[in-house]
């Protein structure tokens, strides 16, 4: 991935991760385009960074998608990055159950990117240099057994990005999949953000943004943290580091 010049949509870009990212980018001297359901949130990332542009977007809703490609083709026709960042995550207490809770997590973090792409990919086709970034989780490879669905949909988004690659890979579109670890955001509410079992936000965007620079042929962006759980499959012992990784965060409050 070439690291300026270029038009880079991120979704859920108004907070965490993803305006950490868009900053990162913006300041490198992209136009960078970010989206997210809260205008107010929106304005206050545009406001602290001039030249970068916003969007109202809910990414679980298939016709507001619609919409919203519609008008980033017209306004922006020479988008070649989208970083599909959007996403929740809850709890669930299978003993009782929330289907809705499930579905929602579904339909942000599996259906909106997979939606978002069917829009957007002719026209990053079109470009000399595109890129697709998802963002999946080091969940996807080792499951936080309280959030059982959303480490699901990460699974899914990890193994629909090794697709995606593959049907791509004679085209002008690079597919990379960025897996965080447990990181400093309010993803799950405010206390994560201060939680000291999680990482660093701004160490996170360091290690990854120079991985970026780095490491340009790399299909996934991996910073050093996650990868025990990217690789604990591969390493062995993967039953006995499941209870050790899942005992530790319930004793740690997480997913509570």
């Amino acid at each position: 991935m070439q690291m300026s010049n270029n038009t880079i949509l991120i979704t859920g870009g108004a907070s965490g991760i993803g305006r950490a990212l868009a900053e990162a980018f913006h300041a490198l001297g992209n136009q960078v385009i970010i989206a997210g359901r809260r205008q107010a949130l929106l304005t206050e990332v545009t406001a602290a960074n001039p030249g970068m542009a916003s969007f109202v977007l809910d990414v679980a809703s298939a016709r507001d998608i619609e919409r919203f490609a519609e008008q980033v083709r017209r306004d922006y026709p020479a988008l070649n990055v989208v970083i599909h960042n959007a996403g929740v995550m809850m709890a669930e207490d299978v003993h009782n159950p929330s289907l809705g809770a499930a579905e929602a997590t579904i339909a942000t973090n599996l259906l909106g990117p997979i939606r978002l792409n069917t829009a957007l990919l002719p026209l990053l086709l079109m470009q000399p240099q595109a890129t697709v970034m998802t963002v999946s989780s080091g969940l996807a490879f080792l499951p936080l057994a309280t959030t059982p669905t959303y480490s699901a949909t990460k699974a899914a988004i990890h193994s629909y990005t090794q697709s995606l690659r593959y049907q791509l890979k004679a085209t002008n579109v690079q597919v990379l999949e960025l897996a965080p670890p447990y990181v400093q955001t309010e993803l799950m509410g405010a206390q994560q953000a201060s939680d000291p079992h999680a990482m660093p936000l701004m160490e996170f965007i360091a290690e990854v943004m120079g991985f970026l620079t780095s490491a340009p042929g790399a299909t996934e962006i991996l910073v050093e943290r996650v990868k025990p759980l990217r690789f604990a499959e591969a390493n062995g012992g993967y039953d006995g580091f499941f209870k050790t990784f899942n005992d530790g965060m319930a004793a740690a409050g997480v997913g509570k």
